[in-house]
C-alpha cells in the first residue's frame, strides 16, 4: 500500500483530502480553508456563496435530463479540532497536518488528523469536481465553527438552501446510518478570588496529569475514560485537606468536546508536609491508575519542585472550587430507553483555568431530551452557585429527532443492501451534529447521517480506516444518482433503471 495518501483509492477523495491537510483549519481560524473551498468552487464555474457567518455554499446543476429530480444538499463541516501530544511541536494556525498510512488506517503524526470532517469535505469537493456523476440538483453546505459551538449552522439563514433532501457527512462508523442525534449546552462557571502572599516555610511543586487517550466528549464519553480535570481536583483536594496545600495556577482542557487528556497545577506545601504529602499523592494516583487500567491505562501523574510562586489563590475560595468540582457531575448522566446502547444525557467537565483574579470552569452538556439537558443544567448550577461561583448557560442548539419512518432512510437501506449484502444499522448519536439546527430552520428537509470509520476523534489518536472511505464513497455516489426522483418526490430510483 502507498504511503502517499494522494494513492489511495478513492484517489478523488484522497486528493482533496490531502489538499485539506495543508492548510491550518483550527476551528475558530479557518480564513484560509474557507478562501480554499470558495476558490475551488468558482474555479469549476459553479454558482459559490460565502454568507455573513462563514458558511460556503455552492451550486451544481443538474445531468441534463434530472432537472426536476429532488435537490440534495452535501453537508460538511470545515474546521477541525487541534489536539496535539505533549512535546510535539505544531502551530495549528500555520503549520500543515502530516498524514502517515499506519496499516489500513490513515493517522497524523502527533497531532488530530482532520478526518473529522476533512473527508466529508473531501468527499463533496470530489461530487462536484466528477464530470462522471448523474444528479439531480446538488448542492454543497460547508459550515464553519463546528467544533467550537455550531456557529455557521445556528446563524444559517432561511432560504439559503434550496434542496429537500441533505446528505451529512459527518458520522463515523461507516455502515450506520444515523437519523437522530443529541442536543447540548455550553455552561461557564467563574469564581473571583483574591491573591494571598506564600506563608513561610512552604515548596513549590508541579503537579501534571497526563497520558490520557481523551476522545470525543459525545461519542466516547460512554467509555469510561479518565477526565483530567476530575483526576487533577482529586489530587488537590486531598493536598488541600490534609496536608495544607495551596494553590499556585491551573491549568487543564482545551476544548468543550474533547476529554480533558492533560491538567498541570502550580502548588505550595508547608515543607513539613512533603513526605506526607508526595506519599499521599503517590498512593492516591495508584489508586487512580488502577481504576483506569482498562478504559485509560497510559494515565500519568507526577509531582516535580517547582519555583516557588510569590502569590497563591486565596484559600476561602480555592476550597470552594476544589468542592464544587469534586461535586460536578461528569459523564454519563442517563442512556436512552428508547434506543439500544444509545447516551441520553451527558457532562464533560472540560475546562479549568486560572488566572487574572479569576477561575474559569467550563462544560459541555448534552442531552437527547431537552427537559433532561435542562435539568442537568439546573444540577451544575447550583452546585457552583452554592459555592459561591456566577453560573451562564448559553450556545444551546437543538436535538434531531429520529424519523424512521423517512423515505430516504428506506431507499438508502435498500441501496446499501444491494451493493454490499447487509443492511446498515440505523441510530442516533450522541453527539451535536448540525443536523438538528439545520432542521430546526428547514423543517421540511429529509436528513440522512453517514461517513466513513474514524476513531480517537478530537484526539491525537484520531485514525479514519482506508477501506471504510471507499465503501462510503461508493454509497454516496449511488446515493446522489438514486435517492431521488421527479416532481420534488423523495422516492428512490430502483437498480438497473434508466435514468432520464
Amino acid at each position: 500500500m502507498s504511503t502517499d495518501i494522494r494513492e489511495l483509492d478513492p484517489r478523488e477523495v484522497w486528493r482533496h483530502f490531502h489538499s485539506l491537510t495543508r492548510i491550518p483549519r483550527p476551528s475558530g481560524h479557518e480564513e484560509k480553508v474557507r478562501a480554499f473551498i470558495a476558490g475551488f468552487g468558482r474555479s469549476l464555474g459553479l454558482d459559490t456563496t460565502v454568507d455573513e457567518a462563514g458558511n460556503i455554499i455552492i451550486r451544481k446543476p443538474a445531468t441534463p435530463g434530472m432537472e426536476e429530480y429532488r435537490g440534495i444538499i452535501l453537508q460538511a463541516h470545515l474546521d477541525m479540532v487541534p489536539q496535539k501530544n505533549g512535546g510535539t511541536l505544531h502551530d495549528f494556525e500555520t503549520d500543515p497536518i502530516e498524514p502517515i498510512v499506519d496499516g489500513g488506517w490513515v493517522r497524523a503524526r502527533g497531532t488530530t488528523l482532520g478526518a473529522d470532517n476533512g473527508i466529508g469535505v473531501a468527499a463533496a469537493m470530489a461530487v462536484l469536481e466528477s464530470g462522471d456523476l448523474r444528479h439531480g440538483p446538488l448542492e454543497a453546505l460547508f459550515t464553519s465553527e463546528e467544533e467550537s459551538g455550531m456557529a455557521g449552522a445556528l446563524r444559517l439563514k432561511p432560504g439559503m438552501l434550496k434542496g429537500g433532501i441533505l446528505l451529512n457527512l459527518d458520522s463515523e462508523d461507516e455502515g450506520e446510518l444515523f437519523i437522530g442525534c443529541a442536543g447540548g449546552l455550553d455552561a461557564t462557571m467563574t469564581f473571583s478570588y483574591d491573591e494571598q502572599v506564600v506563608p513561610a516555610g512552604y515548596e513549590g511543586y508541579m503537579l501534571r496529569v497526563n497520558g490520557l487517550r481523551g476522545g470525543h466528549s459525545g461519542m466516547d464519553i460512554h467509555l469510561g475514560r479518565g477526565n483530567a480535570n476530575k483526576i487533577m481536583n482529586r489530587l488537590l483536594h486531598q493536598g488541600y485537606l490534609r496536608h495544607g496545600m495551596l494553590i499556585g495556577a491551573i491549568e487543564g482542557g482545551t476544548l468543550r468536546n474533547a476529554i480533558p487528556r492533560e491538567s498541570s497545577a502550580l502548588v505550595v506545601v508547608p515543607a513539613l508536609q512533603r513526605d506526607g504529602f508526595l506519599d499521599g499523592l503517590g498512593r492516591l494516583g495508584a489508586d487512580i491508575k488502577n481504576e483506569l487500567a482498562s478504559a485509560d491505562p497510559g494515565v500519568r501523574i507526577e509531582a516535580v519542585s517547582a519555583a516557588l510562586p510569590e502569590l497563591v489563590i486565596g484559600e476561602p475560595v480555592a476550597e470552594r472550587m476544589l468542592r464544587a468540582i469534586h461535586a460536578c457531575p461528569d459523564g454519563v448522566m442517563r442512556m436512552s430507553c428508547e434506543m439500544a446502547g444509545v447516551v441520553e444525557t451527558s457532562s464533560n467537565l472540560a475546562i479549568v483555568t486560572s488566572g487574572d483574579g479569576e477561575i474559569t470552569v467550563q462544560c459541555l452538556l448534552r442531552s437527547s431530551v431537552d427537559s433532561a439537558l435542562e435539568e442537568l443544567a439546573t444540577m451544575i448550577g447550583s452546585v457552583f452557585e452554592l459555592a459561591g461561583a456566577v453560573a451562564v448557560f448559553n450556545g444551546g442548539y437543538p436535538g434531531w429527532k429520529p424519523d424512521p419512518g423517512s423515505p430516504v432512510l428506506k431507499g438508502m437501506l435498500e441501496i446499501y443492501h444491494e451493493k454490499f449484502g447487509t443492511t446498515p444499522e440505523v441510530k442516533a448519536v450522541h453527539a451535536g451534529l448540525e443536523c438538528g439546527i439545520i432542521g430546526s430552520i428547514y423543517s421540511e428537509i429529509d436528513m440522512i447521517s453517514f461517513g466513513p470509520t474514524i476513531r480517537y476523534p478530537h484526539s491525537p489518536d484520531e485514525k479514519v480506516e482506508i477501506a471504510s472511505v471507499e465503501k462510503f464513497w461508493d454509497f454516496l455516489v449511488e446515493t446522489i444518482g438514486r435517492v431521488s426522483s421527479g416532481s420534488g418526490g423523495c422516492g428512490f430510483i430502483p437498480a438497473g433503471r434508466t435514468l432520464r
